[in-house]
């Protein structure tokens, strides 16, 4: 089992680079960055956690800012982002973006992706919430086609360019692993047409998840590789998602100040040492 860490980068809390640095020398292998571009006032969207929305969401950094700050202090954590919103971005500037972090990197990159829940945030990017998902699928699509092709084009329903010329390309061959966050029926149909890997949030039963596996196998994709996004850090857990098929959990570090973070980070590292 492979041990990460998932969380919340913002300006109130320990900067990136010393965070990259701590969890390399506590040995986790990566890290997954939440986003949100901003938070629309209204707040008409529900928080799915329940309660009042929690002010992280409201100050997260660019994640492809933080995790290149990230690349320049380790050496081999993995940079993950969980996730990207892809329907409120631009998918050639997205492209460019990640491809940068996984070059600097030298082929670091895990690229999660997810639809989103707040539909005003998606109206401000000027997507409508309920084309949120075709959308995505059509990006991603293009996405793997800006990373590999020379002179690469796409013309779908959502996304349509003629040939252009886009670089860098990444550095792993042929392009970082694309990260489906989700367990809705529209999001695995997603994951078997176009992801590399699953990326189901903790609350997951282990069911399940022997369940999504065993269907993506008879959909041609066997042993996909599964992360859990914010596992609770119980050695016994742990265990059930090994069982299952998980080849990563992620331990939720809650944003706090340096020094505060460096004694929550050895507590998860006791916790996965356990649980090793």
């Amino acid at each position: 089992m492979k041990f990460g860490i998932a969380t919340f980068v913002t300006d109130e809390g320990i900067r990136p680079a010393p965070l990259g640095r701590a969890l390399e020398e506590r040995g986790f292998d990566s890290v997954f960055l939440a986003e949100h571009s901003h938070i629309p006032a209204s707040r008409e969207s529900p928080y799915p956690g329940g309660g009042d929305l929690p002010r992280i969401y409201y100050r997260t950094l660019d994640p492809f800012v933080a995790l290149t700050a990230m690349a320049a202090t380790t050496t081999d954590l993995l940079l993950g982002t969980g996730i990207v919103l892809m329907p409120q971005r631009d998918v050639i500037h997205t492209a460019k973006s990640a491809a940068s972090v996984d070059l600097v990197s030298r082929g670091r990159l895990l690229f999660g992706v997810g639809a989103g829940w707040n539909r005003e945030e998606m109206r401000n990017h000027g997507v409508a919430p309920k084309k949120r998902g075709p959308l995505m699928t059509e990006q991603l699509h293009a996405l793997k086609e800006l990373w590999t092709a020379d002179e690469a084009e796409f013309h779908g329903e959502h996304v349509d360019f003629d040939p252009v010329f886009s670089w860098p390309k990444p550095d792993r061959e042929p392009h970082p692993p694309i990260y489906l966050g989700g367990e809705s029926d529209a999001a695995l149909t997603r994951l078997a047409e176009v992801g590399d890997g699953w990326l189901p949030r903790g609350h997951v039963p282990f069911d399940e998840i022997r369940k999504v596996r065993s269907e993506l196998a008879e959909k041609g994709k066997p042993d996909v590789p599964t992360t859990v996004f914010a596992a609770p850090p119980d050695p016994d857990q742990v265990s059930g998602y090994a069982e299952a098929g998980v080849e990563r959990v992620t331990f939720m570090l809650p944003t706090l100040p340096e020094s505060e973070t460096l004694t929550k980070l050895d507590e998860l590292a006791e916790v996965k040492q356990k649980a090793s």
